[in-house]
C-alpha cells in the first residue's frame, strides 16, 4: 500500500479524501451542539461561566493550529500524504475517546488541545488533491472537498443534537468511532500520493513553524497575494459564528429553531455550489474570473445582511452570499499551480495558519463591533455593522485578487523550491 498512486486510481483516491474530510468534519459537527452544555455541566450550571470557557476553549484551538498546522504540511512533503492523513484519523478518534471519558473541564480542555494538534486531514487533503489532480480540475476537486465541509456541518450537528438528547457524551463516542473507521478504510485503501523522489530532502524546522511558513510563501509573489485573499475571506467569514445568533435574536426575533433552519440553508447552498457550480463556473469563466465573481457575490450579499431591517430581507441575500463559495476553490487551485508537489504541504500548512490567525482575530472584531453598534455610546444604532465590516475586507480582498489572481508562471523546479 505503499506504492505510488497509479493514473488509474485517481479517482478512486480523490473519492477516499473526499470522506476522510466528510468523515472528520462530520466529526467535528457531532460535538458542536454539546460541547458548550458539557462545558457548563462542569461549571455547576453557570451559564455565564461556560460562555467564557467555550470562548477560550476556541481561541486556544485556533492558536494550535496556528502553530501546527504548517508542522503537518512540513512532515507530510517530508515523510508523504498518507502517513500524515492516517495518523490525524488515529488521533482524533482516540481523542474522542478522551474527551468522552474526561471527568472535569481541565481533562476535557486537553482533549481539545489534542483534538487542534492531530486535526491534520485537512491541511493535508488540500496537499493530496494537488498531487493527484490535473491542474484544470483542480478547482473541481476542492469544490467536492468543500461540499464535504458543508455536507459535515448540516448532517453533523443534526446527528450529535439528537444523540445529545440521549447523553452528551454519546455524540463524542459516535465521533470517535467514525475517526477510526476511517482509520481502518485509510490504512486498507488510501494510496501514497507523493513519491519518494518529489519530496523534500530534510525535514525543515524553519518552514515548520508558523513565521517561518508565511515567509515561505513571500517566495512566491502571486501566492503570497492570493494567501492575503485566503486570509481575508476567512477573517470575513467569522462573522457568521461570531455574531449570527446574536444578531438574529436582536434584529428580527428568530429563536434557535429558526436559526437552525436559516444555517441549514446555508449549508445546503453551500454544498450545491461546491459540489454543481464550481466545476461548470470555472470552466466556462477560468479560475481567476470564477475568483472575482464569488468574492464580489460575497460582497454584495453581506451589505443585504447589513442593510436587512427585516428578516425576509436578510433571507434574500442568501442565494447571492453563497456564490461566495465559488471563490475558495478558484483560491486553492491558483495556488497550487505556482509550486511544485514538494513543497505543497508546506503551502497548505502556511494557508492553514493564516486561517487559525483568522480564528483567533475574527471573533473580537465582529463581536466587539456589534456590542458596541447596538449599546448606549455607539455614534448610530447600527446593529449590521459587523456584516458591512465583513463586506468592505471582501471588497479588499476583490482588489487583490484583480491584482495576483493571474496565469501561472512557469512550474519550479523541486531543485529549486525544496528548503
Amino acid at each position: 500500500m505503499n506504492a505510488t498512486i497509479a493514473p488509474r486510481a485517481r479517482k478512486a483516491a480523490l473519492v477516499f479524501i473526499f470522506v476522510v474530510v466528510l468523515i472528520d468534519v462530520l466529526s467535528f459537527g457531532l460535538i458542536i451542539p454539546v460541547l458548550p452544555h458539557l462545558v457548563e455541566q462542569f461549571v455547576g450550571g453557570d451559564t455565564a461561566h461556560a460562555a467564557y470557557w467555550v470562548g477560550v476553549f476556541g481561541t486556544v484551538f485556533a492558536a494550535i493550529q496556528f502553530v501546527t498546522s504548517p508542522i503537518q504540511g512540513t512532515l507530510s512533503d517530508r515523510y508523504g500524504r498518507r502517513p500524515v492523513i492516517l495518523l490525524s484519523c488515529l488521533g482524533l478518534g482516540l481523542d474522542f475517546i478522551f474527551m468522552a471519558l474526561a471527568s472535569t473541564l481541565p481533562w476535557l480542555f486537553v482533549g481539545r488541545v489534542i483534538s487542534a494538534i492531530t486535526s491534520a486531514s485537512f491541511t493535508t487533503a488540500n496537499a493530496y488533491v494537488a498531487d493527484v489532480t490535473a491542474p484544470e480540475q483542480r478547482a473541481k476537486s476542492y469544490g467536492m472537498i468543500g461540499a464535504a465541509f458543508g455536507l459535515g456541518f448540516i448532517v453533523g450537528p443534526l446527528i450529535g443534537g439528537w444523540l445529545g438528547e440521549i447523553d452528551l457524551r454519546l455524540p463524542f463516542w459516535f465521533a470517535a468511532g467514525l475517526s477510526l473507521v476511517n482509520f481502518i478504510y485509510g490504512w486498507f485503501v488510501l494510496p501514497e500520493s507523493l513519491p519518494a523522489e518529489r519530496r523534500s530532502a530534510r525535514f525543515d524546522w524553519a518552514h515548520a513553524n508558523p513565521l517561518g511558513s508565511l515567509a515561505l510563501l513571500r517566495r512566491y509573489p502571486q501566492v503570497f497575494g492570493l494567501a492575503a485573499v485566503v486570509f481575508i475571506a476567512n477573517l470575513a467569514h467569522y462573522v457568521y459564528p461570531s455574531i449570527f445568533v446574536l444578531f438574529a435574536d436582536y434584529r428580527y426575533g428568530w429563536g434557535a429553531r429558526e436559526v437552525g433552519y436559516v444555517l441549514a440553508v446555508v449549508g445546503v447552498c453551500s454544498v450545491i455550489v461546491n459540489a454543481v457550480l464550481v466545476g461548470r463556473v470555472v470552466h466556462w469563466l477560468g479560475e481567476r474570473r470564477t475568483l472575482l465573481l464569488g468574492l464580489g457575490c460575497g460582497f454584495v450579499g453581506f451589505a443585504i445582511y447589513g442593510f436587512a431591517d427585516v428578516g425576509w430581507l436578510f433571507l434574500l441575500g442568501l442565494p447571492i452570499s453563497a456564490l461566495w463559495a465559488l471563490a475558495a476553490p478558484s483560491t486553492q487551485a491558483l495556488i497550487t499551480h505556482q509550486v511544485g508537489a514538494d513543497v505543497q504541504g508546506r503551502i497548505q500548512g502556511a494557508l492553514m495558519s493564516l486561517v487559525s490567525m483568522a480564528g483567533i482575530i475574527g471573533p473580537a472584531i465582529f463581536a466587539g463591533s456589534f456590542g458596541f453598534f447596538i449599546g448606549d455610546r455607539a455614534p448610530l444604532h447600527l446593529p449590521g455593522a459587523p456584516w458591512f465590516i465583513a463586506a468592505v475586507l471582501l471588497g479588499i480582498a476583490v482588489l487583490i485578487a484583480w491584482r495576483y489572481a493571474r496565469a501561472p508562471a512557469a512550474m519550479p523546479a523541486a531543485a529549486d523550491t525544496a528548503a
